[in-house]
């Protein structure tokens, strides 16, 4: 009975990255075996158990047979005599499939440390193209990894899977669970980049590959393309560490300049109005949080009116805070200036101004909320008590009129 730290840990540790979790391997033993040891076990298709003292899990050697479409049908095979090379080769990448023994020694029976070296994502063996989850953690992978590239074979090989509709067979908690994982790595464009270039983004999202192709206008976004601009306020959005409701926003909010008609182009008039219902409509495909839905519902709806506030009326601005229900919900309100700031802000290093450029529009957007919240509305209410349908009415006006001189102060 040998136990071995196998895939992601062994890679970090190679790569001199923090390790987290340590997964193992055994070989040579039994279920029994590993009970008789005191491992606790917990594995419901095949036989995982944790460490008595470590809580670490500990999983017999195995292989496995694809029985049916997508990621479930499969048929789990352990046994003393499966050696660890057997269990290494139906992992996705070499960089994956590397073991580390007790004594330290390596063990890399397909190439990982060459291609980790090299900086390469490459497939172990022919069985990586029965997960279709594969290249939703490839793609994952290569958002955290951003100097690897994919090897040519690999790719290839993620094209014949999307063609063949393996894709198809991803049930949406899973493709949300990769997604939103991937948004929170280092840099999230190459994630959307290598799902683009297999085309199984345009299977999994394909309101988001919609956008690549569709022109913008050049003055204000000299990347031009949708899908590339979108990419760089993501990445821009990743880099300043913001948590996942602003990412995702990030992502969505020119969801709408996809499905904006030609004519439009490159102004993309209504594209605010357009948005918000695809948004829905993927979230609801997709399972995806409602904090994270109604963010980017907010942001892809409103961001233009952000990018104009020093150019709003008062009146204007309160009833912005009203449809963004601000008053109960400032914290939201400051996350969707935030991605109103990515969208801003996020471009190309050859346009490095324009990322640096000051974005007063939040601190003079958050200073008018506070001067609206300041508002007593309960007082405002008690003098209208005998024509309770004015109080509405009231409260919105002592709002304006606080706003109103809190930014006269402001510029003043």
């Amino acid at each position: 009975m040998q136990a071995y730290v196998v895939g992601g840990a062994v890679r970090d540790a190679l790569l001199g990255l923090p390790v987290q979790d340590h997964d193992w391997v055994v070989v040579g033993a039994t279920p029994e075996d590993m009970i008789a040891k005191g491992f606790r076990p917990v594995g419901k298709d095949f036989p995982v158990f944790l460490h008595p003292q470590t809580h670490e899990e500990y999983a017999l050697a195995r292989t496995e047979r694809k029985t049916a479409p997508g990621y479930h049908g499969f048929v789990f095979h352990t046994s003393p005599d499966v050696k660890l090379e057997d269990d290494l080769i139906r992992r996705d990448l070499t960089i994956n499939a590397m073991a580390r023994a007790e004594d330290g020694t390596i063990v890399d029976p397909y190439g990982g440390l060459q291609d980790l070296r090299d900086r390469v994502f490459r497939h172990v063996s022919a069985a990586f193209a029965e997960d279709p989850v594969r290249i939703l953690r490839l793609a994952r992978f290569a958002a955290r990894f951003p100097d690897f590239t994919v090897a040519d074979t690999t790719l290839a090989l993620m094209r014949q899977m999307v063609d063949a509709g393996e894709v198809d067979a991803l049930v949406p908690e899973r493709v949300w669970q990769e997604l939103s994982r991937g948004l929170m790595e280092q840099k999230p464009s190459r994630m959307l980049a290598v799902l683009r270039d297999c085309g199984a983004l345009a299977r999994i999202l394909p309101e988001l590959d919609a956008l690549w192709g569709v022109p913008q206008p050049p003055l204000h976004h000299p990347e031009v393309d949708t899908g590339v601009h979108m990419m760089l306020v993501i990445d821009y959005a990743a880099a300043r560490g913001y948590d996942l409701p602003v990412r995702f926003a990030a992502l969505m909010h020119d969801l709408g300049k996809g499905a904006t008609p030609s004519e439009h182009w490159p102004k993309h008039h209504g594209h605010e109005g357009m948005g918000p219902e695809l948004i829905t409509a993927l979230s609801r495909r997709l399972r995806v949080p409602t904090e994270c839905r109604d963010l980017a519902v907010m942001t892809a709806r409103e961001h233009g009116n952000v990018s104009r506030a020093l150019d709003l009326r008062p009146n204007t601005i309160v009833t912005l805070f009203e449809r963004c229900d601000a008053f109960r919900k400032p914290d939201r309100f400051a996350q969707m200036l935030l991605a109103s700031e990515c969208d801003a802000r996020g471009r190309g290093d050859e346009h490095h101004e324009m990322r640096s450029r000051a974005y007063p529009q939040a601190p003079y957007l958050l200073r008018a909320l506070d001067a609206a919240r300041a508002v007593n509305a309960g007082e405002v209410a008690a003098r209208h008590v005998e024509n309770r349908e004015k109080i509405p009415e009231a409260v919105h006006a002592a709002r304006v009129s606080a706003v109103k001189a809190e930014l006269r102060d402001a510029r003043d």
